[in-house]
C-alpha cells in the first residue's frame, strides 16, 4: 500500500496504471515463441558444436552431461527432468560459446604453417574440455517463467548476456546463477530478446527519446579497445580472449612500421573501418578454418562475403552521440548486432553503447521515473 501511495503521489492514476502495464509483464511473456534449447552432450567434439552452432544460427550452446558428472560449471544444479515421472535425465554443465572455441582454435600452435594436422585434433577435442576458457561459459543463470520484466532488466544490466528459463519447472519466483532447477525442458532467453520487447512498449517513450550524450544517462562507455586493420585474425581471437571481449572495432592504423599489430590498441579518436565479432567464424567451414587464422581480419571479413560464408559485407553499425537512445536501440534491433559505435562527424570512435548499457539505461530511468 505505501508503494502504491507514492507511485500515486508521483503522477497521475494513468501514469501508474501504464506502469503496471510493464510491470505485470513476466518473463513468461518473452518466450512465448522461442523454440526448444539448442544444446549439446559433453561428448560433442568441437567440430559437432561448430555445426550445431551453424545449422541453428545461434553463438552459445549449453552443455548437458548425465546425472553426476561434476565437470564444467562445477556444482550446477540445472536439471532436465522427465515430466510425468520427475526423474532427472541430464544436468547443464556449463555454457559453450563462440568466443570459447576461437580461443580454443587459436591457442599455442595454432595457426603456424605445418599446423592442419593440429587443427584437426583441436577440432576433435570433447567439447566439456573447453569450458571456462571465456569466464561467461562457467556460469549458467536461469530466471523463472514468473520472473518480472523489471527483475530480468536487473539479471541483463549486469553484463549476463543469456538465461535459460524452465518450462514446468518446480521452483517460483526465483532468480540467480547456478540455482537447483528441474524441469522437462528450457528456453534460451537473451538480451536482445528483451531489447526486441522493450523496444515496443509505449510507456518508454520518454526513455527513448533521451540523446546518448545526456550525462545523466551514462550510455556511452568512453574507453573503446580496439585492432588496426593490420592485425591478423589470429591475433585478434588472443586479444579477444585476453580482454574476454565478445567484438572489437577495426580501426585504421595510423603507423603500419611502430605500431603492434598483435594487441589491443586505444581506439579513441581512430577511424573506424569495420567490427570484428566472435561470430564472424561461425559460417567458416572447419575445413578451410586454418589459412584464415592468418589473414589480415578485414581482408578475412570481405572473403568470407565474397565466398558466401557470411551474409553479406556489411558497414560497422554507429551512432552520433546527438542520436536518440531509440534510434540506438533501433539499430541494434533491426540490424542483430550486439553493440553500436558511437562516432563524431569524421567517423572518428568516441565510444559505445552495448545491449547491457542501453538496458541498464532503461531500467534505471524506468525506477527512478515510477518509484521516485
Amino acid at each position: 500500500m505505501q508503494a502504491t501511495a507514492e507511485i500515486q503521489a508521483a503522477g497521475s492514476p494513468r501514469r501508474f496504471q501504464k506502469h503496471q502495464m510493464l510491470k505485470d509483464k513476466q518473463v513468461k511473456d518473452l518466450i512465448v515463441d522461442k523454440r526448444r534449447l539448442v544444446e549439446v552432450p559433453y561428448t560433442a567434439t568441437l567440430a559437432d558444436t561448430i555445426n550445431t552452432l551453424m545449422a541453428n544460427k545461434v553463438v552459445a550452446v549449453p552443455v548437458a552431461a548425465p546425472p553426476g558428472h561434476w565437470i564444467g560449471a562445477g556444482g550446477s544444479m540445472i536439471l532436465e527432468a522427465d515430466k510425468q515421472t520427475g526423474a532427472v535425465r541430464k544436468h547443464y554443465i556449463g555454457m559453450v560459446t563462440m568466443l570459447d572455441i576461437l580461443a580454443h582454435i587459436a591457442g599455442n600452435g595454432c595457426g603456424d604453417d605445418d599446423d592442419d594436422a593440429h587443427l584437426t585434433k583441436k577440432m576433435m577435442v570433447p567439447i566439456s574440455s573447453i569450458i571456462g576458457h571465456c569466464l561467461e561459459s562457467l556460469s549458467l543463470w536461469t530466471l523463472s517463467p514468473n520472473t518480472s520484466i523489471v527483475d530480468c532488466m536487473e539479471v541483463f544490466s549486469k553484463g549476463i548476456h543469456r538465461a535459460m528459463v524452465p518450462v514446468n519447472g518446480r521452483s517460483e519466483n526465483v532468480v540467480g546463477v547456478e540455482l537447483t532447477e528441474s524441469a522437462s525442458c528450457y528456453r534460451m532467453l537473451t538480451q536482445m530478446d528483451l531489447l526486441r520487447f522493450l523496444n515496443d512498449q509505449q510507456e518508454l517513450k520518454a526513455i527513448m527519446s533521451h540523446k546518448v550524450s545526456d550525462k545523466q544517462l551514462q550510455a556511452i562507455t568512453d574507453t573503446v579497445f580496439g585492432v588496426t586493420n593490420k592485425a591478423k585474425v589470429i591475433d585478434v581471437i588472443k586479444c579477444m580472449r585476453t580482454a574476454s571481449l565478445n567484438a572489437v572495432p577495426i580501426v585504421e592504423s595510423s603507423n603500419e612500421i611502430t605500431e603492434d599489430h598483435t594487441q589491443l590498441v586505444n581506439g579513441k579518436k581512430k577511424k573506424i573501418v569495420g567490427t570484428f565479432s566472435a561470430t564472424d567464424l561461425r559460417g567458416c567451414p572447419v575445413s578451410k578454418m586454418q589459412p584464415l587464422l592468418n589473414l589480415e581480419v578485414l581482408d578475412f571479413l570481405k572473403m568470407l562475403s565474397n565466398t558466401g560464408m557470411r551474409s553479406s559485407w556489411r558497414e560497422q553499425v554507429t551512432c552520433h552521440p546527438e542520436s536518440s537512445l531509440g534510434e540506438v536501440v533501433e539499430k541494434v534491433v533491426s540490424d542483430n548486432v550486439h553493440r553500436v559505435w558511437v562516432v563524431d562527424e569524421q567517423g572518428l570512435l568516441e565510444g559505445v553503447v552495448s545491449l547491457t548499457d542501453m538496458i541498464r539505461v532503461i531500467r534505471l530511468w524506468y525506477l527512478t521515473e515510477f518509484l521516485q
